[in-house]
Order: structure tokens, then sequence, then C-alpha cells
């Protein structure tokens, strides 16, 4: 079998798909469960879109770094001693070494391998023993730059050097996570949660973007907040999921003293999620990463307004984990399962025009671009 799709697989992989969300089937199986479709989601649709890499404050002092991959490129963030982000390929020069690694905080990007040193903007500034080199000048190399930028708080890098920047491509995604949570770029870091998950990344996506599963998979959270106040809006790259919330006692956690009284929910494409939860003022970021055709690594990391969880915070924290995320992970790992028999091609989408939670219009949206990024890789 080819690792890559062939012309007919390009134009098969989209039948079935109406941009009409009333009269429209789902991706197609393969999509799913297929390597050459997997390795077209990593270099066109991951490596080609806003990652999110972490929150502001992790990078917020001059020297401060962090360390990412993203469909399987090291990447580092430093803020150099103006302020300034850069992002670069985590790759030396000299012999493809890794520059760093993890978290931390330095001066100078020193390669363990050989010693090569460079500054904060990737310039080379020392290489030892190469005095004797012809042809050779340390002011000629430079790492591999990366396009990066804050946006709401968080700090996103992408590979494509022809993206257009996350504000543009988002339209008025900013206005609206910082009309719901003005507060965000104050947040701390307070809790992580992790994920192994036997199913492809966009299955994750799917079970995330409806709640049409809801009052049949998650009973404690339909207690929680209002289902018809649901609403699901799509936009160009991203779509909200907004409800009341955290009115009345509900079987899921305390929220007896919730300052925030909206679940609020933003999608952006591809496979960031940022949540805001009933309770103090807070977000959660889930972060999906495509690992395998039917694997995927999922984080969940939790920003409050004191870096220590309140004890209505760790109830929450405790309910997501062993009680809403244990049941998707097993709806998703199921859906995989199922996909990859011969009983399963594709289904039809469920779509309320009215707008309501009880719809899968978003996950709809979702496809369309997932087939864009398709057609513009199969135009290529």
């Amino acid at each position: 079998m080819t690792d890559i799709p062939s012309t007919s697989d390009f134009k098969n992989i989209a039948v079935g798909y109406s941009t009409n969300p009333n009269d429209t089937f789902s991706l197609k199986a393969d999509a799913y469960t297929n390597d050459k479709w997997f390795n077209i989601d990593q270099k066109e649709i991951i490596a080609k879109s806003w990652q999110w890499v972490c929150h502001v404050e992790k990078l917020r002092e001059a020297g401060s770094y962090t360390t990412i991959d993203i469909a399987g490129h090291p990447i580092a963030i430093v803020r150099n001693k103006d302020g300034e982000l850069n992002a670069f390929y985590n790759v030396c020069k000299h012999r493809a070494h890794a520059l760093l690694s993890g978290d931390g905080r330095t001066a100078v990007i020193t390669c363990p391998y050989h010693a090569w040193a460079y500054n904060l903007d990737g310039h080379l500034v020392k290489a030892p023993h190469t005095e004797h080199l012809e042809n050779f000048s340390t002011k000629e190399i430079c790492l591999d730059s990366v396009q990066v930028e804050e946006f709401c708080g968080f700090i996103y890098v992408n590979l494509d050097p022809n993206a257009k920047s996350l504000a543009t491509q988002s339209g008025t995604l900013k206005d609206e996570i910082n009309h719901w949570a003005p507060d965000i770029d104050k947040l701390t870091f307070g809790h992580r949660l992790t994920y192994d998950i036997k199913s492809n990344w966009k299955t994750v996506i799917d079970n995330f973007l409806e709640c049409y599963h809801c009052p049949t998979a998650h009973k404690d959270f339909c207690t929680l907040i209002e289902m018809d106040t649901y609403k699901v809006t799509t936009h160009g790259i991203w779509s909200s999921h907004m409800a009341e919330a955290g009115n009345t006692e509900n079987t899921a956690y305390d929220v007896s003293d919730a300052s925030v009284k909206i679940h609020a929910v933003w999608w952006l494409w591809p496979n960031t999620c940022i949540m805001r939860y009933p309770g103090r003022s807070s977000i959660i970021i889930m972060n999906v990463i495509p690992a395998g055709p039917d694997r995927t690594l999922e984080t969940y990391d939790f920003y409050f307004e004191t870096s220590e969880p309140n004890e209505a915070e760790k109830e929450a924290i405790r309910y997501l984990d062993e009680v809403l995320q244990s049941e998707d992970i097993a709806l998703c790992e199921s859906v995989q399962r199922g996909m990859s028999t011969p009983a399963f091609s594709q289904g039809r989408i469920v779509s309320d025009p009215s707008g309501s939670g009880l719809s899968e219009h978003a996950v709809h949206h979702f496809h369309g671009l997932v087939l864009d990024a398709y057609a513009k890789h199969s135009n290529s």
C-alpha cells in the first residue's frame, strides 16, 4: 500500500460530503484509519496550521525557552533580550543535534554536541576550533526560523512560512475570547492531565465538536450546563460552543461559589480546544496531538487565578479526568474500532438548523476544512 494518496484517492475521499450540513455524510472511514491519510494530515494540516505551545507566562522573561514537536519536527521557542519571541527548528546547523530540551532560561543557545553557540535571535556567535576553516563565517549561519505569535494569552507557532497570522485567520475569535475571559493572560498554570488514546486525532475532534451525544453519554455534564441554552456557531477556522451553566446543584462538581456562570468553549482549527468551565475564572487548553492513524496524545492544561487549585477546582479536575474524559475516551476508541471494520464507510451528519448543541454541524464544518486541506494538496 502506497503512503501517498493517488488522484483517485483524493477524489473518492470527498464523495458523500456536501456543503449543506442538512444533506451530507461524514468523512470516510479511510481518513481515520489509513496511514496515507495520516501522513497527509501531518504534512498538510498540522504542519501548515497554528499550533498551540503554552501560556505566555512560561515565556514571559528574557531568555526563557520551551521546546515542542510539531508534525515530527523539533521546535524551540525563546524570548530574546528585547522581549521579542523567536521560534526555530531545534536543530544545530553543524551536525543536526537538538539544541535545547524541555523548558528553562538561557543567555545563549549552546549545542550540547560540539558547543556551537547561537544568540537568542538564532545567529551563530561561536564555533570552537573553526578558525582555520576556509570559506566559513559565523555571521553567515543562522537557525531556520518558524512563525510564532502571541494570541489571547497563549503562544502558537506555524511551520508554514507563507501562513497568514493567527489574528488575521481567526477574525473575531480574539474579541470573543477576551469578552468572556478578559483576564486570560493573567491566569497561571495549575495542573496537567495527559492521555494516550487509541483513536485517530480526527475522531477526538469530531467527538469534541458535538453535544448530540451528551444526553446519552454524559448525564452528569447535562446537569452542569443548561442544554436548552447550548448554541454552537461555526466561523472560518473556529467554532464557539456556549451555554448557561453552574446555576443549580448538579452531579458533576460543586459550583456553589462559582463566579463564572457561562460554559464557553472555542475550537480552533485544527486541534486546539479552549475551554472555560463554571467556577472561578479559569481556562483549560485541550491539545490534541496526532501520533498515528489510530493513536492520539492529549493534554489538558488548567490555568487558574492561583497556581494551587482550590477545593472546587480539584473536584472539577477529578470530574473531568475520572468521569468526562473516561466517557469520551471510551466513545472515541469504540468509534475507531468500528471504523476499522468493513461494516462502516461513512455516516450521516445530524444537523439542527437552529444551531443547538444537539447537532453535528460543527463536525461538518471541521470535515469541510479537512477536505479543503486535502484538495489543496492534491492540486499542488
